[in-house]
């Protein structure tokens, strides 16, 4: 019997330094929903805070043994072991059952081709046999030209793409950075390849556990400063610590759930000397913080980043600059602009952040400099798509 049946997406994201890649999805599958609310959406990601996140109704997810990423960019099991191939075979064996059994008409992968350590080999014939309909979503910046063209080529990317993805949606603006350029991609690749624009993150959807009663222990203005995921935010983190608030600000630090549990205490013991300063683990969604922010200091990863331009914040970004040069690239080339001011991480000290925050300075207007309409963009073709998998399997039924 045939007719209609709610469309199927599945998001995929390997999630090995902090949240960014699984609130971009999350971003992006509540717009979704917003728009065709019978969705049914899955989240693969390996993140263990996912179970914090609210989901709404039609969104749920898979979470899988998490990796570990070093400092020099290699693969370790974040606590099944010490045995990598163990823990990649466990991953793979989940995604690959996870999918085969949700169906999906649409999977988005998210920034890895093949998957972190390469654990989707085996997954996207199979997708491909099942007649999914595969999108690679990148950001507006991989790492420096030289480095992505390296990788690239030992990781065998474009292979991948030419052989089993039909789209790539680039999370960003031509304008501000055409990737396609800067890595000269392949004819077959680039062919494929759609800027979104910059996805504005004043539409994420509201988390539990939010700051309010933070909020409500707050009198005036406060500086928020956020480290990413934590793992190696010290630096930053206790800089900020130490340095002196404008008069009558606050200062609110957020340290991230992965930085070391000696770090963050000794960083409590500092804060239990200032009546200025607060120190937090972890926030489902830092939006409500970082809108009524004063200012912000933060490290330079894509959401945070993205987040400060939507909302027009004053911001120092001190960017990571290893194992990828990412974050220096991008927070540069808005500093250039007048977007956010940025210092290289060799710069930082108590006295620069001292000098900054007491300074006048203010941004332009992101939105006079690059397309924030990502999310929208998305949702149009990506309502097209679902549109057009869920009529087919209509059909299909009917014939059948």
């Amino acid at each position: 019997m045939g007719g209609y049946r709610p469309a199927r997406l599945a998001f995929y994201s390997h999630d090995t330094m902090g949240l960014g890649h699984i609130r971009r999805n999350m971003l992006l599958a509540n717009a979704v929903l917003k728009s065709r609310p019978d969705t049914e959406i899955l989240l693969i990601n390996g993140v263990r805070e996912s179970g914090v996140f609210h989901f709404p109704k039609g969104m749920d997810s898979v979470t899988l043994p998490t990796y570990l990423k070093t400092p020099a960019g290699e693969y370790l099991p974040h606590s099944l072991g010490s045995d990598i191939r163990r823990l990649v075979a466990l991953r793979v064996s989940i995604i690959h059952a996870a999918l085969k059994s949700f169906r999906p008409d649409v999977v988005v992968v998210d920034n890895v081709p093949r998957g972190a350590m390469s654990e989707l080999d085996s997954v996207l014939p199979m997708l491909v046999e099942e007649n999914a309909h595969l999108v690679l979503g990148l950001r507006d910046i991989i790492d420096e030209p030289q480095a992505v063209q390296r990788q690239w080529q030992k990781l065998d990317n474009a292979r991948a793409i030419r052989d089993y993805y039909s789209n790539v949606w680039v999370y960003g603006d031509a304008s501000f950075y055409d990737l396609t350029q800067a890595y000269g991609l392949d004819h077959e690749v680039c062919r494929k390849v759609s800027f979104m624009g910059y996805l504005d993150a004043t539409h994420h959807a509201q988390q539990p556990q939010s700051a309010d009663s933070l909020f409500a222990e707050l009198n005036g203005p406060y500086v928020l400063c956020t480290v990413g995921g934590g793992q190696d935010g010290f630096r930053l983190a206790s800089s900020f610590a130490q340095s002196s608030f404008p008069a009558g600000v606050t200062g609110i630090l957020i340290t991230g759930t992965m930085m070391p549990t000696a770090e963050f205490e000794m960083l409590q013991k500092i804060a239990a000397t200032r009546a200025d300063l607060r120190v937090i683990r972890f926030v489902p969604n830092p939006l409500a913080l970082l809108r009524q922010a004063h200012s912000v200091v933060a490290m330079g990863g894509y959401n945070t980043t993205i987040e400060i331009l939507s909302l027009n914040k004053r911001a120092l970004i001190i960017p990571r600059v290893a194992p990828r040069q990412e974050q220096w690239i991008r927070a540069s080339h808005l500093a250039k602009n007048n977007l956010v001011s940025c210092i290289h991480p060799d710069e930082l000290n108590v006295q620069v952040l001292n000098r900054w925050m007491a300074s006048e300075w203010q941004p332009d207007n992101p939105r006079q400099h690059m397309s924030l309409n990502g999310l929208y963009t998305f949702t149009e073709k990506m309502n097209a798509l679902l549109t057009q998998k869920s009529q087919t399997a209509a059909s299909v039924q009917c014939e059948v």
